[in-house]
């Protein structure tokens, strides 16, 4: 997706989160806010910073925008959970929580996509290598991440957002967001969509955006 937002002109950085994972004691999203913070450095001083989050990523952008140190002129979420406009958030519902403790190991999850059955998960790829190269890199979470609570500072969405959604179960995120009177558009396709079709996706991710800054970042 990088490449593909940078041959359209976006400038672009993708925060590598490898470390915090590694740890084992929460909160997480300070550290998580803090190498966001040090990605958007090695953007050019005079780049309008666009935030774009995918999936459960949604739910730190609030952090993210207070933890920048440099405007942010916009947020969009990619088929991802929506924080609420104040206050705080749980990293996962009671419900998955109590699924995922099911799953624990020593403390530590097993990587994501073996989270649910094979034949749904092989579906989000377009191919075994593509699966291949995601898994190699996939860290195991320890479950106090999912434990932890997210703070939701005030204010974090007095910018323009916007959802781009795939489908379902993401299609509620994406009628919260019209209620928030956000602009939101659709790429009909899997929870991974931005793998099986990077191209219309970095696409429609600079056409949400080129409104907020110019270029997008």
């Amino acid at each position: 997706m990088a490449a593909r937002l940078a041959s359209l002109g976006a400038e672009t950085v993708v925060p590598s989160l490898i470390d915090v994972a590694d740890e084992d004691d929460p909160p997480f999203w300070p550290r998580i806010s803090a190498a966001i913070n040090e990605s958007l450095s090695h953007l050019p001083q005079d780049q309008p910073i666009v935030l774009v989050a995918h999936s459960n990523a949604g739910l730190l952008v609030p952090v993210a925008v207070q933890a920048a140190r440099r405007p942010v002129v916009g947020c969009l979420f990619v088929d991802a959970r929506l924080p609420p406009r104040a206050g705080a958030t749980p990293a996962a519902s009671p419900e998955r929580l109590t699924h995922l403790r099911t799953k624990v190991t020593r403390g530590r999850l097993p990587q994501w996509t073996t989270w649910w059955d094979e034949e749904d998960v092989a579906s989000l790829f377009p191919d075994p290598e593509t699966r291949w190269a995601v898994s190699a890199e996939q860290p195991r979470l320890p479950i106090s991440y999912y434990e932890q609570h997210i703070p939701v500072p005030a204010g974090w969405d007095h910018r323009p957002c916007g959802y781009l959604l795939f489908g379902p179960p993401y299609d509620r995120m994406a009628q919260e967001s019209r209620k928030r009177g956000w602009g939101v558009a659709e790429v009909p396709g899997g929870h991974l969509h931005q793998l099986v079709d990077p191209d219309a996706v970095a696409a429609r991710i600079v056409a949400m955006t080129t409104t907020w800054s110019s270029p997008a970042g």
